[in-house]
């Protein structure tokens, strides 16, 4: 498991980027670890290749909004476990990423003890949260509902998604993602499909309801 391993660290703070690359070195003498500051960084750098054995996400960074990041790489790189390491110990947000597929969750606040353990049961198929967290009751049935509907957006309705709730307008979104606004029209109708929803609006309304970070923003029609 040890030699030749390729882990990657996405956060956007060095001191918080040093601190698990520290627990990564200690639990996998001789990983390959790449250090990301934002999203686009964490794309490229499984673009460049795609096996990696492990990604380390943190949940607030640059290009990411709560859930977004996690939503994305689950369904660009669904071959990849991810584990998100956030500050927040919100034990509901922790519920929900591992319902959007992490493989775990850490908290910052865990010791390098924790971290070594949590990193080294997830590369070993093993999920890992932190013991108080419940994940034998399911969700309730209209969360459950609204992330069964946001598992089957492809990754690019995903990172459409990302931007309709930033509030970008068309144009916009066709600029970041050098696409046609054609393109991104299909996209928007797609979306709207597979939430069952009639607006932009209502789709960010829908996934703000399980996404705390994403109510308040604004979306234009």
């Amino acid at each position: 498991m040890d030699q030749g391993t390729r882990i990657l660290i996405a956060d956007d703070h060095p001191l918080v980027r040093g601190a698990l690359r520290e627990a990564v070195a200690s639990a996998v003498p001789g990983a390959n670890i790449v250090e990301c500051g934002d999203l686009e960084q964490l794309t490229a750098a499984l673009e460049k290749s795609d096996e990696a054995d492990l990604v380390l996400l943190d949940l607030a960074m640059p290009g990411v909004r709560g859930f977004s990041g996690l939503l994305y790489l689950r369904a660009q790189h669904p071959d990849v476990p991810v584990v998100v390491v956030s500050g927040n110990e919100d034990r509901a947000v922790i519920r929900r990423c591992i319902d959007f597929g992490a493989a775990g969750y850490v908290p910052k606040t865990t010791d390098i003890t924790g971290m070594r353990q949590a990193i080294r049961d997830i590369l070993d198929g093993k999920t890992w949260t932190p013991p108080d967290v419940d994940l034998s009751t399911p969700a309730d049935k209209d969360t459950a509902d609204i992330l069964r509907r946001l598992a089957s957006l492809t990754p690019q309705q995903v990172r459409v998604l990302m931007m309709l709730s930033e509030g970008l307008l068309n144009k916009q979104i066709a600029y970041e993602l050098t696409v046609s606004e054609a393109t991104v029209k299909a996209h928007v109708s797609a979306i709207l499909q597979k939430l069952d929803v009639d607006s932009r609006t209502q789709a960010v309304i829908a996934v703000s309801k399980i996404e705390g970070q994403w109510q308040g923003g604004k979306v234009k029609e």
